[in-house]
């Protein structure tokens, strides 16, 4: 066992390793290992492998009593590129795996000359030097993307275990993003991240969602395939390399090619899966019972009879841990004493409109009539002496089900069955990251490498049975621990939080590296979870919370319903849960491109903007889709100062517009939020405000603000299983601004923003709007338009 591990109440955790001591010299006990050459070489069909020893091949004896390191290169999809990096190739393969799409039909071209050989795929190669210095270069074209130099690729010892280290270079101005759901700076420069999931809130450098996958500014992004703990020093151990690395004998990793961030994550996530398309309502407010709270039918009541009664809409009812009995979590069935008559209840909630989300983990404590079934039935994780894993963390003697094993995956599920047969629609599939590592798993799989991957396998099965059940666009889980690939099954949430603004920055963070990990879909508590937010920090988080793809009220120990906050937190609560379903048209819009793409709808600036320089580091507003901009408030006072690009954006709400490129110095009240609309945007606006889910294309009105002359969009309007309801052409020549339907959408509106009069109209009747930002046109034909 090396030091990379220690025993801490029966698992195991990581402590860190690091192998260098500065720049020269390694730590005490480690010996490290380097490609000297490039001695031979195998071009394939399909790949290209080198055989590299470890100090230079001078005469035959030089290659007795070295080792031999094997670099394997393939291509699973046209611009991708994987680097096998292996030691001793007898061990057989350790699962799990991550799932990975391959394109059987991708093209590579190798090359192998006296100077280089090299593998192509699409416009990605990697050359291998045959000069002297070892040298592994990506490329796109002519140009450089990174390199493995010499000293960077590594087979590594310490006290008697083996590792894989591999090292990328990094440029002048060259920033990494990603590596999963992180609270800290958004750009991961300088410093040290484990891939290993933790049950750890938002407020430390340990994450419930762990990705090994980071992209740079540079055009391309990296991939470890490896399930398990993954070491990376982001410029830290070597502060101009990216490192990796990884116990055991062979380390894959795989350079993507973009050269944009949505290129990347496009084809990032064409190979670890894209997320399914959420349902409609699922958009909608979500108001939880809280944790610990005290609540039964009539408070549950009257929560949501308190929300109609405000005129609050609201779309799902979530009940939190204790719809089930104490110290048996989870048995899956309600505590008949404070809920006697649960199928009526819920039956009565859905008579309101609501749909019902219940909270689950895979825990199953030792009091649950559940745990000796499971228990017998083998379901459950084993210690390797055959005995059932427990703990009292958490729920007291709790054993962990085993979903590698087919039959507890069956049983389990079977479980959350009757649950939806009695009328819950969905699930928030809480915890699965304390998994520990001194177990047998049922199929065999390796403990490290199932760490993380339990998280997938979970909510895998909880998903797949809603889909199952409910039908393709029904399924959607409100999760918490994830790894690569967990994006398939949406929505995800930013977990335990405090109710302060500087938590609710580190939230925003982790929403912004997860998005920059693939996940295209997130949400968070709003006001934080752990205490009782203050009504400024409340307020100031409402809408943060509604401009997100998921929104929802749950707290710790205290109540999340306006009211109990003050009366102008209600009408905060009501303008934003109403504005969120006015955009439903843009939004649910953007979810069907994120689904079809893997583009997330919450992205950073960065990822919308790579040329420009000051958004590289911004990490407190963030794009909502490809036309709005957000930057929350985080003070009382309403001071805050945010970043618009170049062009002339407008105020969502006000319909001000500010050019850029510049910093703004803001003060906003609680019923505004800097939300600015990109310049030669037309934005499909919802007519109803009242519901998340509706016909969109009924009554739309497209929004066109500052669109130039001679430019053109194709504006596309989803239906609510994501299918194009309407479609418009919206075109400038010169003074004249032309909208013309496509298909579907009768009635439909032009409204072009900051246009105080119009000198002519074809096709309807101009109107001026309501707070005079703008002409709007009624159309009553197929086209209108209007001169300027």
């Amino acid at each position: 066992m090396s030091d990379l591990w220690r025993t801490y109440e029966g698992r195991l955790t990581l402590t860190r390793v690091k192998f260098t001591d500065g720049y020269w010299q390694l730590r005490d006990g480690v010996q490290a290992r380097y490609p000297a050459q490039v001695y031979d070489v195998v071009a394939e069909a399909e790949a290209l492998t080198v055989y590299a020893p470890t100090r230079k091949i001078e005469h035959r004896g030089d290659t007795l009593n070295e080792p031999l390191l094997t670099v394997r290169c393939t291509s699973p999809a046209a611009d991708i590129i994987s680097v096998s990096v292996s030691h001793f190739l007898g061990a057989r393969p350790r699962q799990p795996q991550f799932r990975l799409n391959t394109d059987p039909s991708v093209q590579v071209r190798t090359q192998v000359d006296d100077n280089q050989a090299t593998i192509t795929s699409g416009a990605l190669t990697a050359r291998f030097s045959r000069a002297e210095r070892w040298t592994l270069e990506f490329l796109a074209g002519s140009s450089v993307l990174t390199a493995s130099a010499n000293k960077a690729m590594a087979l590594i010892t310490k006290s008697g275990e083996y590792y894989i280290r591999e090292q990328l270079s990094l440029e002048i101005g060259e920033f990494v993003y990603g590596l999963g759901e992180r609270f800290g700076p958004l750009v991961k420069n300088g410093q040290v991240v484990d891939i290993w999931n933790a049950d750890a809130g938002t407020s430390s450098e340990q994450a419930y969602k762990n990705v090994p996958f980071y992209l740079t500014n540079r055009g391309y992004g990296v991939f470890v395939n490896h399930p398990g703990l993954v070491s990376f020093e982001v410029g830290s151990e070597a502060v101009s390399r990216a490192q990796f690395s990884v116990a055991g004998q062979t380390l894959e990793y795989l350079v993507i090619y973009g050269p944009t961030p949505a290129e990347i994550l496009c084809k990032y996530t064409g190979l670890t899966g894209r997320p399914a398309l959420p349902p409609p309502w699922s958009f909608g407010l979500w108001l939880s019972t809280s944790f610990t709270t005290s609540y039964d039918e009539p408070t549950v009541t009257e929560f949501i009879d308190g929300m109609a009664s405000r005129d609050l809409p609201l779309s799902v009812f979530h009940f939190d841990c204790f719809w089930m009995r104490e110290f048996q979590w989870c048995d899956l069935t309600w505590d008949n004493r404070t809920f006697p008559d649960p199928a009526g209840m819920l039956s009565r909630l859905k008579d309101k409109g609501l749909r019902i989300c219940v909270w689950i983990n895979p825990y199953i404590a030792q009091r649950s009539p559940l745990f000796a079934e499971a228990a017998r039935g083998g379901y459950l994780l084993r210690k390797p002496d055959g005995e059932v894993w427990q703990t009292d963390q958490w729920q007291a003697g709790m054993g962990i089900v085993d979903f590698t094993n087919p039959d507890a995956r069956e049983w389990y599920t079977g479980k959350l069955r009757a649950l939806l047969d009695l009328g819950v629609d969905c699930f928030k599939t809480d915890f699965g990251e304390r998994i520990p590592t001194d177990v047998v798993w049922s199929d065999g799989a390796d403990p490290e490498r199932m760490h993380n991957f339990y998280s997938y396998l979970y909510n895998q099965s909880v998903f797949e049975l809603l889909r199952s059940y409910r039908g393709e666009q029904e399924a959607v889980v409100f999760a918490r621990s994830a790894t690569a690939g967990g994006q398939r099954f949406p929505v995800h949430w930013g977990g335990d939080c405090e109710s302060t603004f500087v938590s609710m920055a580190e939230s925003l963070r982790g929403g912004l590296s997860l998005a920059m990990s693939g996940f295209g879909f997130w949400s968070h508590d709003i006001g934080g979870f752990e205490g009782r937010p203050d009504p400024a920090v409340f307020k100031r988080w409402i809408p943060f919370g509604l401009l997100c793809t998921h929104s929802r009220l749950h707290g710790s120990d205290s109540y999340r319903v306006p009211w109990l906050f003050d009366e102008e937190s209600v009408e905060v609560l009501s303008r934003f849960t109403r504005l969120k379903a006015q955009l439903m048209p843009y939004l649910y819009g953007q979810a069907v491109v994120a689904a079809r793409d893997g583009m997330p709808v919450l992205r950073p600036m960065m990822a919308e903007f790579p040329d420009d320089p000051a958004c590289a580091h911004l990490d407190r507003q963030y794009m909502l889709g490809d036309r709005l901009l957000v930057a929350p408030v985080f003070t009382s006072s309403g001071e805050t100062s945010y970043y618009i690009p170049a062009g002339t954006w407008t105020h969502l709400q006000t319909g001000a517009t500010v050019r850029g490129p510049a910093w703004v110095d803001d003060v906003c009240d609680f019923q505004t939020v800097p939300v600015f609309v990109r310049p030669g945007s037309v934005l499909p606006v919802g007519s109803r405000d009242d519901r998340p889910d509706y016909l969109y294309a009924d009554d739309i009105t497209l929004r066109a603000y500052e669109f130039p002359d001679g430019g053109g969009a194709t504006v596309t309007v989803p239906g609510l299983t994501g299918e194009v309801a309407a479609a418009f052409e919206v075109a400038r020549d010169g003074r004249t601004l032309t909208a013309t339907r496509l298909r579907g959408a009768t009635p439909w509106r032009l409204l072009v923003m900051g246009l105080p009069a119009v000198s002519a109209v074809s096709g309807g009747a101009p109107v001026s709007s309501p707070n005079g930002t703008g002409i709007s046109v009624s159309a009553d034909t197929g086209r209108c338009s209007i001169e300027m």
